[in-house]
């Protein structure tokens, strides 16, 4: 399958253009086909491209889902959890027949050592002939049932790894499912669950810090050169975020052109040094493009900082980041503010994921 080819008209709508190759390949237009083709065409994900590259000239909706269950597992969780619970059904079914058959060996070999015991126990009987029988018949007991105990060890080991495949792909699943498909990094849902564990400790409360982050004027991007291009920046942007922290804390788009880092282990004022850090990084960073090396001009964040010892709770630890990252806005943007230099000013809800 070739997609048709995205205008290089910057003034052109995406939307079209995924649109047209929707119609052209007999794609049903839903929203789940939508968001597939969109991050196909853009390229902004390049094996989900060659995915729909590979497919054929009129693509059925399996091989369609089947991409968007491997690219987009927060739109199917339902049927992958289905499926991993079928196949785990299947593999329990499996093990509690085979451990059934086992007994049945076992209370099979049990009868033959009863037999075997009270046959020797009875000395006016034995003869020759009559212990031949019985070494006999042992032999062939033992030899049967060390034979079966080793089948059942080598079919409970398969059905073992049978199920840590299982288990490792509902954690695969779980993983995705936290993930921006874009940026990689922690998703919206991922962060309303970590942002509500800091409160579950008094060490989390001590140690931790919020800080939210917003592209300056990034719609005038998007309207200016298209979002092929507002995608590419945010993914240079939270590049900037995660190679700017350690690997063990927390960093995620939260929305459009939001980001958000709990730091952890930082002072108030190490905190406020590695946002304006981080801030500086990304107003010096070139934004230009590898293929046509246009300059689409220096590109700035704004952020607001609050420490978790400042908030009752996560909600309000929220609230009081995107108070100084709203003043940071109206003070002129590309700037740092933490909240224990301003003003309180109302903020927005911060909880999107309530339940899961």
């Amino acid at each position: 399958m070739q997609p048709a080819p995205i205008p290089t008209d910057r003034n052109t709508d995406i939307v079209s253009s995924v649109v047209a190759t929707m119609r052209q390949l007999g794609v049903l237009g839903l929203p789940r086909n939508y968001e597939i083709f969109y991050e196909a065409l853009t390229g902004s994900n390049r094996e989900l491209s060659l995915a729909v590259v590979s497919l054929s000239n009129r693509p059925t909706q399996d091989d369609l889902d089947r991409i968007g269950r491997t690219f987009f597992p927060q739109h199917h969780g339902p049927a992958i959890v289905e499926h991993a619970r079928d196949a785990i059904a299947r593999e329990l079914e499996d093990v509690a027949a085979l451990l059934r058959s086992e007994r049945t060996h076992v209370e099979k070999y049990g009868r033959i050592l009863d037999e075997t015991s009270s046959g020797l126990s009875n000395r006016s009987l034995l003869s020759q002939e009559l212990l031949h029988k019985i070494t006999t018949a042992m032999s062939a007991a033992t030899h049967s049932t060390l034979d079966h105990n080793r089948q059942v060890a080598t079919t409970l080991s398969e059905k073992t790894a049978e199920l840590e495949s299982v288990k490792s792909k509902l954690e695969e699943y779980k993983r995705l499912a936290d993930t921006d498909p874009l940026t990689q990094l922690w998703n919206r849902r991922a962060f309303d669950k970590e942002i509500t564990r800091i409160y579950n400790s008094n060490r989390g409360i001590l140690f931790n810090a919020l800080i939210l982050a917003d592209i300056d004027h990034f719609k005038d991007i998007n309207d200016r050169y298209g979002h092929p291009v507002g995608d590419k920046i945010l993914q240079i942007i939270a590049e900037i975020f995660q190679s700017s922290v350690r690997p063990d804390m927390f960093v995620a788009r939260t929305g459009g052109e939001e980001f958000a880092l709990i730091i952890e282990g930082a002072s108030g004022d190490a905190t406020y040094e590695i946002a304006e850090r981080i801030r500086a990084l990304i107003e010096q960073t070139p934004f230009t493009s590898s293929q046509t090396g246009m300059n689409y001009g220096t590109v700035t964040i704004s952020m607001g900082i609050c420490m978790a010892s400042e908030a009752e709770n996560a909600e309000d630890l929220y609230s009081k980041a995107d108070r100084a990252l709203y003043r940071s806005k109206v003070g002129g943007r590309n700037r740092v503010t933490r909240h224990s230099a301003m003003a309180s000013r109302p903020g927005k809800g911060w909880l999107l994921y309530k339940k899961d």
